[in-house]
């Protein structure tokens, strides 16, 4: 007798699809307002500093989860594109603070915007139990793929 338990086929081959289906994604930059062609790093990095208003560069690190370096790589082409700026610290101008330039506010809006949309597709196609299941399955898939 076997106590393993039988993984449906059907189940993982569906999990392998959806997990496919982000890798593409992440890979094609999208076009978000006056921002121009961002790639998913990019956008995220601007949703970052829109959502706190500015931060310094290891804030923004830790919140995104990357080293500082990683973060100025992202940094200094968002400031080519013109979509961020570092200024200094009134305070201590010795602090650097990351803060989004009309251009980057104009990409964070219509990333936010593009949000809402797909949320309000998503939650159009299911009843209110449906989407508590998927958020439920969803947080233990989440749990089950941290390192």
């Amino acid at each position: 007798m076997n106590d393993k338990k039988q993984v449906p086929q059907t189940g993982s081959y569906a999990i392998g699809r959806f997990i496919q289906q982000l890798r593409k994604l992440e890979r094609h930059p999208r076009t978000f307002g006056d921002g121009g062609a961002l790639t998913p790093g990019e956008i995220h990095t601007i949703d970052a500093i829109g959502t706190e208003g500015s931060l310094l560069m290891s804030e923004l690190a830790q919140h995104m989860g990357v080293t500082k370096g990683a973060v100025t790589q992202v940094i200094t082409r968002l400031q080519a594109k013109e979509l961020v700026e570092r200024v200094h610290d009134p305070a201590d101008f010795r602090v650097v603070l990351v803060s989004l330039t009309e251009k980057g506010r104009s990409a964070y809006l219509a990333h936010q915007q593009l949000h809402e949309s797909f949320y309000k597709e998503l939650y159009a196609q299911f009843d209110q139990k449906e989407i508590e299941i998927f958020e439920a399955c969803l947080d233990k898939l989440v749990a089950h793929l941290q390192p």
